[in-house]
């Protein structure tokens, strides 16, 4: 499940990863500016805990966005990296709300929607990196069919075919409040890539 996806083919939800605080820097002293503080704008401490602030507030934002009610239940797919080595997990968000997605107990997060539609995180932590698949369950599964794949999943032996046989992606419904499209189906990019 681990997915290796250049920059350029994510569409970027929200991350902590990579903040550069150049980027950052005129937007500060804006800030400032706007409420009349009398701070150093150069000040590369303040600088950092405010666009670290900021950026915070911007995932809350996000949240509001992807507030999106989805009928099913979302199940996450892990590819964790341990101190011992890789594992697979999953873990469920019963409330199949897409904003219940956006939480992380790791050092660093970036969500993301790859070129496929399907949403996905990176998070960083002190053993490694833990890559995240989201899906949410198709109308009709069966509680048997979800036991069979979580079981897979637990046993490492979980294939592309048996995540999507009772889950969709959410790639649509995220593209719709941001204004991306994904193509239909994974094969058609895969016939533009090879």
């Amino acid at each position: 499940m681990s997915s290796l996806v250049r920059t350029n083919d994510r569409h970027i939800v929200w991350s902590d990863q990579n903040l550069d605080i150049e980027d950052w820097r005129e937007d500060y002293k804006e800030y400032l500016e706007a409420n009349n503080l009398d701070l150093d704008p150069n000040d590369e401490n303040a600088i950092y805990e405010w666009m670290v602030e900021t950026n915070g507030e911007y995932l809350s934002d996000e949240r509001v966005n992807l507030n999106i009610q989805l009928s099913q239940p979302i199940i996450v797919i892990g590819d964790l990296g341990r101190w011992n080595g890789r594992v697979m997990g999953y873990k469920m968000i019963d409330s199949g709300n897409i904003k219940d997605c956006l939480y992380s107990d790791t050092d660093f997060t970036e969500w993301y929607v790859d070129k496929y539609g399907d949403f996905r995180a990176d998070a960083i932590h002190h053993d490694g990196t833990n890559h995240y698949l989201y899906r949410v369950f198709k109308d009709g599964v069966t509680e048997s069919q979800i036991e069979r794949l979580q079981d897979k999943i637990y046993m490492g032996k979980a294939t592309r075919a048996d995540i999507t046989r009772v889950t969709k992606r959410l790639g649509d419904e995220i593209g719709r409040v941001y204004g991306w499209d994904f193509p239909k189906n994974r094969t058609a990019i895969e016939r533009e890539v090879g």
